[in-house]
C-alpha cells in the first residue's frame, strides 16, 4: 500500500513537471505581434509576389516559432519625424537658398513595399533608418530646387511641394519606406535675392494699387456720366411715352370713328344687298311664272301639234309606202303584160292612156272644151300614108302643145311618176 502511494505521487510529480515544461516551452516559442509592428520569422521559404523568399511576415496576431529552424525579428511601424535642412542649395537660376522642412515617414505594413524594407533595413537600428531617409529627402530637395527658379519658389510654394513629394515618394518607395507628409517650413537666402524679389513684388503691388485706384476713379466718373445719361434718357423716354399715349389715344379715337362709319356703310350696303336679294327672288318667281305660262300656252300645244304632225306624217308615209308598193306591183304586172304583148305593146299602152291624158288636159285648162280630137299625119310613110302610130301620136302632142301650150308628154310623165 505504501509502494502504490509512492508510485502515484511520482507519476503526479512527473506530470506536473512535464506540464510546467510544456508551458515554459510554449511561452518561449509563442510570439504575439502588436498592431504597430510586424514579426519576421526567418528560416522557412515561401512564395511572395511570384518570387521565393526565406521568411514569413506576421502583422497583428500571434505565431509559433519552429525551434532550431526559425528566428524572429521585430520591426517597428510607428511614425518617424525627420527634420530636413539644406544649405546653399542652388536653384535653376544659380541662387543659393536655405530650406527647412519636416517629413513624416514610416515602414510600410503591407507587401510588396515591406519586402524592400526587410531586405534593406532588417536588423538595423531605427536611427540608422531615419538617417538614410533624411539624406534621401535632402537629396530630393536639392534635385527639385535645381529644376525651379527662385521666382517660382517665391510665387508658388505649392508647386514646389508637389514636385518634391512626387520625387521623394518614388525614391523612398524603392527603399521600402512610405512618405506620409512633407512640409517646407522656411525658405531663405544669404544674398538677399528673395528680399529683392519681395521689394520688387511690393513695388509691383503698390503700382498695381495706384493703377487700380486710378481706374476706380475713372470708373466712378464714367459711372456718374452713365448715370446722368441714363437719367436724361429716362426723362426723354418718359416724354416720348407721354406723346405716344396721346398719339395712341388719337389713333384709338380715329379707329373708333372709322369703325362706326364702316359699320354704318356696311349696314347700308347690307340693306341694299338684302333688297337686291329680295328683288332677285321676286324676279326668279316671275321668271318661273312666265316659264310655266309659256310651257302651258306655247310649248305644250306645240308639242301636241308636233306629236299630231308626226302621227299624220307617219300615216301619210304609210299611205305613200302602200301606194308605192301598189304602183310597183302594177308596174311589175304591166311589165309582164308588155313583154307578152310584143312590139305593139307600146302603142296599145299609149292609146289606153290617151283618155287619161285628155282628162288631165281638161282639168289643167279652164274654159276649154274639146269636142273632137284629130290626129294630123306626119310627113313619114307607112300605114295609110300617115306614118307609124307612134310618130302620129308624137306629132299630135306637139301640135297640141303648139296650139294650146299644154305639154301632154310632161303631164303624162308627171301623172305616171
Amino acid at each position: 500500500m505504501g509502494n502504490l502511494g509512492g508510485y502515484i505521487a511520482a507519476v503526479v510529480s512527473i506530470g506536473f513537471f512535464a506540464f510546467v515544461f510544456l508551458l515554459i516551452l510554449v511561452k518561449r516559442m509563442l510570439y504575439i505581434c502588436s498592431p504597430n509592428e510586424v514579426l519576421i520569422f526567418s528560416g522557412k521559404r515561401r512564395m511572395s509576389q511570384n518570387r521565393e523568399v526565406g521568411y514569413r511576415i506576421i502583422k497583428g496576431g500571434r505565431a509559433i516559432r519552429i525551434p532550431l529552424l526559425e528566428t524572429v525579428d521585430r520591426m517597428d511601424l510607428t511614425n518617424m519625424i525627420i527634420h530636413v535642412e539644406t544649405r546653399n542649395a542652388y536653384t535653376k537660376g544659380g541662387i543659393p537658398l536655405t530650406l527647412q522642412g519636416v517629413a513624416n515617414i514610416k515602414v510600410p505594413g503591407e507587401e510588396p513595399l515591406l519586402n524592400n524594407t526587410l531586405e534593406r533595413f532588417l536588423g538595423r537600428q531605427r536611427n540608422e533608418l531615419m538617417a538614410i531617409a533624411k539624406d534621401t529627402l535632402e537629396g530630393n530637395l536639392r534635385g527639385v530646387l535645381a529644376q525651379l527658379t527662385a521666382e517660382q519658389l517665391n510665387e508658388d510654394k505649392q508647386l514646389f511641394e508637389q514636385k518634391l513629394l512626387e520625387e521623394a515618394e518614388h525614391d523612398l518607395n524603392r527603399l521600402g519606406l512610405v512618405l506620409d507628409t512633407l512640409k517646407i517650413q522656411n525658405i531663405a537666402d544669404d544674398v538677399g535675392y528673395l528680399t529683392a524679389i519681395g521689394r520688387s513684388r511690393s513695388a509691383e503691388v503698390r503700382k498695381n494699387a495706384l493703377i487700380a485706384e486710378a481706374r476706380a476713379k475713372a470708373d466712378s466718373l464714367e459711372q456718374q456720366a452713365k448715370n446722368l445719361e441714363m437719367t436724361r434718357l429716362a426723362q426723354v423716354n418718359a416724354e416720348i411715352r407721354g406723346l405716344q399715349a396721346v398719339t395712341e389715344k388719337r389713333i384709338a379715337d380715329a379707329e373708333t370713328k372709322r369703325t362706326a362709319r364702316m359699320a354704318e356703310a356696311q349696314a347700308e350696303v347690307a340693306a341694299v344687298v338684302s333688297r337686291s336679294k329680295g328683288e332677285r327672288e321676286l324676279q326668279k318667281q316671275r321668271i318661273e311664272q312666265v316659264r310655266r305660262r309659256l310651257n302651258a300656252d306655247v310649248i305644250q300645244p306645240a308639242l301636241a301639234m308636233q306629236r299630231a304632225a308626226e302621227e299624220r306624217a307617219k300615216g301619210d308615209a304609210a299611205s305613200v309606202i302602200e301606194n308605192g308598193r301598189a304602183v310597183a306591183s302594177a308596174l311589175r304586172n304591166i311589165t309582164v303584160q308588155w313583154r307578152q304583148a310584143g312590139p305593139a305593146a307600146r302603142e296599145v299602152f299609149l292609146m289606153q292612156k290617151l283618155e287619161i291624158l285628155l282628162a288631165q288636159l281638161v282639168t289643167t285648162i279652164q274654159d276649154v272644151k274639146v269636142g273632137k280630137m284629130t290626129v294630123i299625119g306626119g310627113s313619114g310613110g307607112g300605114n295609110g300614108g300617115g306614118g307609124s302610130l307612134v310618130a302620129r301620136l308624137v306629132s299630135g302632142i306637139e301640135q297640141v302643145k303648139a296650139a294650146t301650150g299644154v305639154d301632154l308628154a310632161a303631164a303624162a310623165q308627171k301623172r305616171l311618176g
